[in-house]
C-alpha cells in the first residue's frame, strides 16, 4: 500500500480524503490546509491527522493529491516531485502551459509518475462505450449547470469545459488545427457561457458548449462516426448506441431498413452496452496507485492534462481576438 497525503480539504479535498481512507491500495497518513481553522474543523469531524506543515507532510509519504486552488498546483506539485514524490493533480494541472511543462520535465528527471483528476475518463457510461468511439468525425457536447459561486474563479472554459476537451482529446486521433470560440460573461468577471468550435487535421470537427448559469444541469456528448452514433449522458450514466450494416437480402418484418439517393440499403441496430456502475473518483485514484506499482503510464497523464490545458487556453485565447 502506498503512503499518500492529501493538500487541501475544501469541498473536492474532502471528498478524496474520505475515499483514499477506505482505499485498500493507499494508506492515508493525513492532510495539510492553509486555512488553519477549517483544517481543525476537518480533523475534528472527521479524525484525518492534520499537518501544520506541507513539507513535513510531503516527507512522510509516497504520493501526494494535490486538490488545492488551481493557482497553487504547480508550488504545491514542485515541492512534491522534488522531494522523489508521485504526485496526483486535480484539473486543470496547472495555471499555465509553461507551469505544466516544467512539472513534466521535473517527473522525468526525478523519475515519478504524475495522474491529472480529469474524472469523466472514469466516468461509468464513458467506459462502456469509449471502444466503440473509433475515428468519430463530428462530436457536439453541451455542459450545462446551475450558477454555483464555487469556480466563478476561473473561465467557464477552465472550470467545466476542460471535461469535455480532454475526454475529446482521448478519442480523435489527431492533432488540433484550428479553434474558433466566443464567451459571455453574465455574473462573473469571466465568461460563464462559452461556445468552441475545435478543427482536426483528420478532418474531425467538435462543437463544445458550457454554461455555469443554466435552469438545469447536463453533461451529454455526441459522436458520429462512420455507420454509428453514440450518445453518452456523464450525468444520468446512460448511453445510446446506433450502428447502421448493409441490410440483409431479405429483411425481416420488424428490421429498420434506409435507402441512400445511391440505392445503398442499411439496417439500423440498436446496442446496449451493459455499464458497470463504479465511483469515478475512486477508481482514478486507484488506477494511479496500479501505474506506480505497475510502472505504468497513468491513464491521464501529465502530458494528458498539459494538452488539455493548451486547447482550454487556445480557447480563451478565441474570446478575446473575438471580441
Amino acid at each position: 500500500m502506498l503512503k499518500v497525503g492529501v493538500l487541501g480539504a475544501g469541498h473536492l479535498g474532502k471528498i478524496h480524503l474520505r475515499l483514499l481512507n477506505q482505499s485498500e491500495k493507499y494508506i492515508l497518513v493525513g492532510f495539510y490546509d492553509p486555512d488553519e481553522i477549517n483544517a481543525q474543523k476537518v480533523c475534528k469531524e472527521f479524525g484525518y491527522t492534520y499537518f501544520a506543515n506541507i513539507n513535513t507532510l510531503i516527507e512522510e509519504v509516497d504520493v501526494v493529491d494535490i486538490v488545492t486552488p488551481t493557482l497553487s498546483h504547480f508550488d504545491c506539485a514542485k515541492k512534491a516531485i522534488e522531494k522523489g514524490k508521485h504526485v496526483f493533480i486535480e484539473k486543470p494541472i496547472t495555471n499555465t502551459i509553461e507551469e505544466a511543462e516544467t512539472l513534466i520535465a521535473l517527473a522525468e528527471k526525478h523519475k515519478v509518475k504524475g495522474q491529472i483528476g480529469h474524472v469523466e475518463r472514469f466516468n461509468p457510461a464513458f467506459l462502456s462505450v469509449k471502444h466503440k468511439v473509433d475515428n468519430p468525425m463530428f462530436i457536439e457536447t453541451h455542459r450545462l449547470a446551475e450558477f454555483n459561486p464555487r469556480g466563478t474563479d476561473v473561465p467557464v472554459v477552465l472550470d467545466l469545459m476542460i471535461h469535455d476537451i480532454d475526454v475529446i482529446l482521448s478519442v480523435v486521433p489527431s492533432k488540433v488545427k484550428n479553434i474558433n470560440a466566443s464567451g459571455v460573461s453574465v455574473i462573473s468577471n469571466s465568461p460563464d457561457i462559452a461556445n468552441a468550435r475545435i478543427e482536426f487535421e483528420n478532418g474531425c470537427v467538435a462543437n463544445l458548449t458550457a454554461s455555469r448559469i443554466s435552469l438545469k444541469n447536463m453533461r451529454k456528448s455526441r459522436f458520429f462516426q462512420k455507420d454509428a452514433y453514440i450518445s453518452v449522458d456523464f450525468l444520468e450514466k446512460k448511453v445510446e448506441v446506433v450502428k447502421m450494416k448493409d441490410a440483409p437480402e431479405q429483411p425481416g418484418d420488424f428490421d429498420m431498413i434506409l435507402q441512400n439517393a445511391e440505392g445503398e440499403k442499411k439496417q439500423i441496430y440498436f446496442e446496449n452496452p451493459e455499464i458497470a456502475p463504479n465511483n469515478a473518483i475512486l477508481d482514478e485514484l486507484e488506477t494511479f496507485a496500479d501505474a506506480i506499482a505497475n510502472n505504468k503510464t497513468p491513464v491521464v497523464s501529465l502530458a494528458d492534462g498539459t494538452e488539455a490545458l493548451r486547447v482550454a487556453l487556445a480557447i480563451i485565447s478565441s474570446f478575446e481576438n473575438n471580441n
